[in-house]
């Protein structure tokens, strides 16, 4: 079946016209939302609260990116925007991400820059890019103009969920850090067209016999609006630069250790009146 596929989308690239020459480019427009789940203490903040809350925190995760690229290299950027209603400012910094961050791919040399504002620290993230196990589905559909096929790749993820709890006791709190993650596995779910004949798509998803122009990744939602292929102005893509270079794995811990700083420092104090909520955070 994957064999079939596979020479039918071949046949079905060579079909295809316009998009095959050397200096192919494009630049295409994703836009991103991510669902969240908040649980507060009803005894102290009301349902209408809680609803506003929910959704100004679901702004903040509505965001648009282009993807800039060619045969080989990639750049995924944050579109400008108006600023948004904040939320515990400090916190969104953790989750969220600084509209000057930068994602650079080289699909030819199998390597990602990452360039990351977090906490008001820059971050050069330097890593290799890791394979990703794709099943070539039988299903299609059209987003837009273009014909697209469906894959998908299982894999294994942590649990997240940050609780600011003024019940939560520094022992328990301790002997919890010290444990594993809890995992649950997740099916990502990719649409791809073949018609644009490049092994890319948005952020790390990649690997595909063409662009990759939507995503479902747990609670993660990114769909393609729009394409431009050949602009009339020549793309330039230029690997990012500025920022403490580290490795993948480095970031991770760093942003662990800070992230559970902040928890420490905005969660109640045991036997205060503030409500005590957790934030749910699927992918």
């Amino acid at each position: 079946m994957k064999k079939q596929l596979l020479s039918f989308i071949g046949v079905f690239m060579l079909l295809v016209t316009g998009v095959s020459a050397q200096d192919f480019q494009g630049i295409a427009t994703y836009k991103t939302q991510r669902k969240i789940d908040i649980k507060m203490d009803s005894t102290k903040v009301n349902d209408a609260m809680q609803t506003k809350m929910l959704e100004m925190m679901k702004k903040q995760f509505q965001k648009t990116y282009t993807l800039t690229f060619d045969k080989t290299s990639s750049l995924y950027k944050q579109e400008a925007e108006l600023d948004k209603p904040q939320i515990g400012g400090e916190i969104m910094m953790s989750f969220g991400n600084s509209g000057d961050d930068v994602f650079y791919k080289n699909i030819k040399d199998k390597k990602y820059i990452d360039q990351k504002e977090t906490m008001g620290k820059k971050f050069l993230i330097k890593d290799s890019i890791v394979a990703i196990d794709w099943k070539l589905e039988k299903d299609t559909k059209h987003i837009g103009e273009y014909m697209c096929f469906k894959a998908t790749y299982t894999k294994q993820v942590p649990k997240r969920n940050f609780n600011f709890s003024s019940n939560s006791n520094k022992k328990d709190d301790a002997e919890e850090e010290e444990k594993e993650p809890e995992m649950t596995e997740r099916t990502i779910t990719a649409w791809y067209t073949p018609q644009i004949p490049v092994s890319n798509g948005p952020a790390k998803y990649q690997g595909l016999p063409g662009l990759i122009l939507e995503i479902h990744d747990g609670t993660l939602t990114v769909i393609c609006s729009q394409i431009v292929i050949n602009p009339e102005e020549k793309v330039e893509i230029v690997e990012p630069a500025k920022g403490k270079e580290v490795s993948q794995e480095e970031y991770d811990d760093i942003m662990d250790k800070k992230t559970k700083e902040m928890m420490e420092r905005y969660a109640p104090r045991k036997g205060s009146k503030g409500e005590g909520f957790s934030i749910t955070i699927g992918g």
